[in-house]
């Protein structure tokens, strides 16, 4: 394990603070490290591995794409791009699709699609709007529309007429609108900002006030989104479409695959060829990956899962919260939970760590809770027991 560790730390640009564990295979929702330690996975890799790991039908597609083809460019079609795109628009809603490697890129085509069509229907306009406290990438752009400064302050100058309101306060929001304004970016659910969840009241007003100021409404559902929250994307619980909308992580199952999809409005009057490109986006193996989640999450009805299992996490949750006297605040739903703590959360998630428990942080000292999307009642009640004797430490 040390030797993976050194070759690691002498090769990269230290951008992360990993933690001292080198994992080597999955099953399930756990995870073995190199000495065969075992861990219960409640991260699923940031919220990308909704199936978990080892499912032998995504393996099967995938390890068959394999042997057929993996890449051509955009210069021509593929057998798995269309399938992909079809069921992307079937889940979501939308009209279009154009596929990414991340969450990051969807964010930057999402912004660019923006002020194309601002452009096109010669508006001028060209300023964004969004949300404190929100995460939306670390590239140029989506770092730009992110609401923390510790994010933006050292790659500044950054992207021009991004102003940020307070998340679910609609006057705020207001009050930042002008005849500059092109779109407004938030989530429906800020992961990295915390667990805070927006209200009905805040995305339906967000969605009139685009609609009477002819802005685009923008929803980041990179984290929150496929099945996560017991819809299969955030915003459907509103029933405030956008009308651009990122998505990625668990899409692919652990394949790095992202997209942006846009209303049909949107895409007759924005992004053209010449406009947008990427190498690999939409590749035959992405694309395979993201057509079979869809199936079997569809299938298998996965959210009917989350809303289930979510809601039993919940209890526990509150069970725990009576308990002890280190929880602060539980939030969430479905199945990316928030636990508010006193002792420095980090301090927890070493000592979880040490008991087999893998757990993150978001914002303002909270634990953040974000399993496998197959997670099951046994698996949360471990989680408990393994939480309290971390809580105790």
């Amino acid at each position: 394990m040390n030797q993976y560790i050194e070759e690691t730390k002498k090769g990269l640009v230290h951008t992360y603070n990993r933690f001292p564990v080198v994992l080597e295979r999955g099953e399930g929702v756990y995870l073995y490290d190199t000495d065969g330690k075992k861990y219960l996975d409640f991260a699923a890799g940031i919220a990308v591995c909704g199936l978990g790991y080892g499912n032998q039908e995504l393996n099967e597609a995938l390890k068959a794409q394999i042997d057929c083809l993996t890449h051509t460019s955009n210069l021509y079609y593929n057998t798995t791009c269309g399938r992909a795109a079809t069921a992307l628009r079937r889940i979501t809603g939308m009209d279009r699709v154009f596929f990414t490697n991340s969450g990051t890129e969807a964010i930057e085509g999402a912004l660019k699609a923006a002020r194309k069509y601002a452009w096109k229907k010669g508006t001028g306009r060209y300023e964004f709007i969004a949300m404190e406290h929100s995460f939306h990438g670390r590239s140029m752009g989506a770092v730009s529309v992110t609401g923390s400064e510790a994010y933006r302050t050292p790659f500044e100058p950054l992207i021009s007429g991004v102003k940020f309101a307070e998340f679910n306060n609609l006057d705020s929001v207001k009050a930042q609108v002008t005849d500059k304004t092109c779109g407004i970016i938030l989530e429906a659910l800020q992961g990295e900002g915390g667990i805070n969840r927006a209200s009905k009241e805040f995305m339906e007003g967000i969605r009139k006030l685009c609609d009477q100021e002819g802005i685009l409404m923008i929803c980041d559902e990179i984290q929150c989104g496929m099945g996560r929250t017991g819809e299969m994307f955030a915003w459907q619980s509103y029933g405030t479409r956008p009308d651009i909308m990122a998505m990625a992580k668990a899409i692919g199952s652990g394949l790095p695959v992202g997209a942006f999809a846009m209303t049909e409005e949107v895409a007759e009057y924005s992004l053209e060829p010449g406009d947008h490109g990427t190498t690999y986006g939409g590749n035959p193996l992405a694309c395979a990956a993201v057509a079979k989640t869809v199936e079997i999450f569809e299938r298998e009805d996965i959210v009917a899962h989350v809303r289930e299992i979510g809601a039993y996490l919940k209890e526990r949750l509150k069970e725990l919260a009576a308990e002890s006297d280190q929880v602060l605040e539980c939030r969430g739903i479905g199945l990316i939970q928030g636990i508010k703590v006193k002792k420095p959360v980090g301090e927890i998630i070493n000592r979880a760590l040490e008991r087999g428990l893998l757990i993150i942080s978001a914002r303002d000292n909270v634990i953040r809770l974000l399993p496998p999307l197959i997670i099951e009642k046994e698996q949360i009640d471990e989680m408990i027991e393994k939480l309290k004797w971390a809580f105790n430490q």
